[in-house]
């Protein structure tokens, strides 16, 4: 028997089980251990400030299972609001059981009934190759983009 899967906004309840998969989404990905006050504080403050970002939660048997996040970026190419899907994490014991690709489809609707939403976004680890082939099932295609940056906050 399949439990259904159930997705919705998240509220300020989900702040510790978020911040939980975040931490362990960069524990998994890129072998950080972030400092839990500042993860906390930012997970907070997505949930308190909807101009920073939304949190959308996967839940099933009463339970999150997974969680993405999108942000907006404003593109003047396109004139019209990119969203990235960022610290998407689920739950390795739900893992494969379409729970990434509710939450995706469920976003990708939302951005689709919205004139000013112009794309969708994510950006990925090189070497995370089940999560590519996911995203490329599901439409998303690579792009001849890399990301380069400075990080002022998390040393590595």
């Amino acid at each position: 028997m399949s439990v259904p899967i159930i997705i919705r906004l998240a509220t300020p309840a989900d702040a510790p089980v978020i911040a939980d998969f975040n931490a362990r989404l960069a524990q998994e990905t890129e072998h950080l251990q972030l400092d839990l006050a500042r993860l906390g504080a930012g997970v907070d403050a997505v949930l308190t400030d909807s101009n920073k970002g939304l949190y959308w939660v996967a839940e099933a048997g009463g339970e999150v299972v997974g969680q993405l996040m999108i942000t907006f970026e404003w593109s003047d190419w396109r004139n019209g609001v990119v969203w990235w899907l960022q610290s998407v994490y689920v739950r390795q014991d739900w893992r494969s059981r379409g729970v990434f690709k509710a939450l995706y489809r469920h976003v990708h609707q939302l951005a689709k009934s919205r004139p000013d939403v112009c794309a969708l976004r994510l950006y990925v680890e090189r070497d995370n190759q089940g999560a590519r082939d996911t995203y490329e099932r599901l439409g998303l295609r690579p792009t001849s983009y890399e990301l380069y940056e400075v990080d002022f906050r998390i040393a590595r």
